[in-house]
């Protein structure tokens, strides 16, 4: 059983220190143990960080965006081997793996970016012999928390457009999954990254908490669940931290009578059971308009779950695999006992799915549950499991309310052919993210992802033109040379 360590300085380390099991979710077995980082190990990452950030810093921004071009020509190559890390410690099927990667190398690619997205502002003459310009500067040590459910992309989130805008970064990955985090760290070391630019630790509750408060880390970028977000927020703004926290979700579908009922039903099994139904962008919730348009969308929904395909990773054929832990597992089968409990029906049950060869794997099946009510505990929470349920109302101005009454405002879409019905779903909707017959709804590396409500705390989203200005602070720049000889009296009027 391999030791997983960290990533500091340049090198990998395998200190002393209190170690957690890494399961493999497909067999239940342990596959690797995770360091968990001490005091000492942090300090060790933060002032490796802090040594390198002035000369990083200083680096000219074309070299640091040749650096990410490499970076990304590594990722391209070595993708494989980074799909099969996620699979064997998040049980993430290869494809959707693969899926992934590509996401997070498209976020490298607009780090490439930088000198024109870094430039600052000009203006000449402003006043007479007055110039003024702006300029974005980095901030110095920043961080980022990275949950399992994306052990490659959230990180490539991050620390590629952080880097390259000339700040130092620290890595704190799930220690559920650490090991394609520590590997895409390697790569940016053999793309050119000098040494302690980027360091990587492994840890738990007590390595967040170190970063939240020493006052060398100056921002934290933070993706997981609403609880853990609201916490990082209040205590990184406390310790005087720039700080992003993006939070949970339960996304909702609102599907119209007059929708392509055949083609919504194809984009909902994959928006609410890829990757188990484990992403923050899962559709969770679909809330059919009109009784006829609710049958029919249940029966096709419940044959066509009959041919989905259940398994471990290495099977391209599977279409999802098991859940990241077994305690995760039985979370989620409470939730589908208690919507049946509280009078949901169970049209396709997915709670004794037994896959073959794998029994003790934390598999859950495609769950299909109709009836639901806004009331119901399964419909507050975000499961965060292969479990889609269905609710009913009669009309389209009922859906929306739903939507915007849930504590949650992260994604979101519509299936109709109504053009007017669409225009007013996108505009009005209270949610960060917006699909029209596009059921997730992510935004592509150069706009900017983030949900509303209790799904993002901060005032920016994450990556493209928001990261940006997450990691930079911009400072103005006025400036005059007089002609020479020139000497002017004392003015005490407000310059205009």
């Amino acid at each position: 059983m391999a030791i997983i360590g960290h990533f500091i300085n340049g090198q990998l380390t395998t200190p002393q220190e209190r170690t957690q099991n890494v399961y493999n979710p497909a067999t239940g077995a342990v596959a690797n143990s995770v360091l968990l980082a001490s005091k000492q190990t942090l300090d060790e990452a933060i002032t490796s960080a802090q040594a390198a950030f002035p000369a990083w810093r200083n680096t000219p921004v074309i070299k640091r965006a040749r650096i990410m071009f490499k970076f990304k020509q590594l990722l391209e190559e070595h993708a494989e081997t980074i799909a099969q890390l996620i699979g064997q410690e998040h049980g993430k099927i290869s494809h959707d793996a693969a899926g992934e990667i590509q996401r997070g190398i498209e976020n490298v690619e607009f780090a490439c970016g930088a000198p024109q997205f870094l430039k600052g502002e000009h203006s000449k003459n402003v006043g007479p012999n007055i110039d003024s310009w702006s300029e974005f500067q980095p901030l110095g040590v920043v961080t980022g928390v990275t949950p399992f459910n994306f052990p490659a992309m959230v990180p490539l989130w991050m620390f590629p457009l952080a880097i390259v805008c000339g700040n130092t970064f620290i890595l704190k990955p799930s220690e559920r999954d650490p090991s394609a985090a520590l590997y895409i760290a390697q790569l940016l070391s053999e793309a050119g990254l000098p040494k302690g630019v980027l360091n990587v630790v492994n840890g738990d509750k007590e390595a967040v908490d170190l970063l939240l408060t020493d006052s060398r880390v100056k921002a934290v970028s933070f993706v997981g669940s609403t609880p853990i977000a609201e916490y990082v927020y209040s205590t990184a703004s406390a310790n005087g931290k720039r700080c992003q926290a993006l939070g949970g979700a339960k996304n909702h579908a609102i599907v119209m009578p007059d929708a392509d009922m055949d083609n919504a039903v194809n984009q909902l099994l994959g928006a609410a059971f890829g990757s188990s139904g484990e992403r923050c962008m899962a559709l969770s919730v679909v809330v059919a308009v009109g009784q006829k348009a609710a049958d029919d969308l249940v029966a096709k929904m419940q044959k066509a779950m009959t041919n989905l395909n259940v398994g471990p990773y290495d099977k391209p054929s599977n279409d999802f695999g098991p859940l990241i832990t077994a305690e995760h597992r039985a979370k989620v089968i409470a939730y589908i006992t208690g919507a049946e409990e509280q009078g949901a029906k169970i049209v396709v049950d997915g709670r004794d799915l037994n896959v073959s060869g794998h029994e003790n794997g934390f598999f859950v099946g495609a769950t299909l549950i109709d009836g639901v009510t806004a009331d119901m505990d399964s419909y507050q929470a975000e499961i965060f499991g292969p479990v889609l349920q269905v609710m009913r109302v009669d009309t389209m101005e009922q859906a929306m309310q739903l939507i915007d009454e849930h504590e949650y405002g992260n994604g979101t879409c519509i299936f109709t052919r109504d053009g007017e019905a669409a225009r007013y779903f996108s505009d009005h909707i209270q949610v960060g993210m917006v699909g029209i017959n596009v059921p997730l709804p992510v935004p592509v590396a150069y706009h900017s992802f983030g949900g509303w409500k209790r799904s993002l705390f901060g005032d920016l989203h994450a990556y493209g033109p928001d990261g940006v200005r997450f990691y930079t602070k911009r400072k103005t720049i006025t400036q005059r040379w007089p002609s020479s000889g020139i000497r002017e009296g004392v003015s005490f009027t407000f310059p205009s």
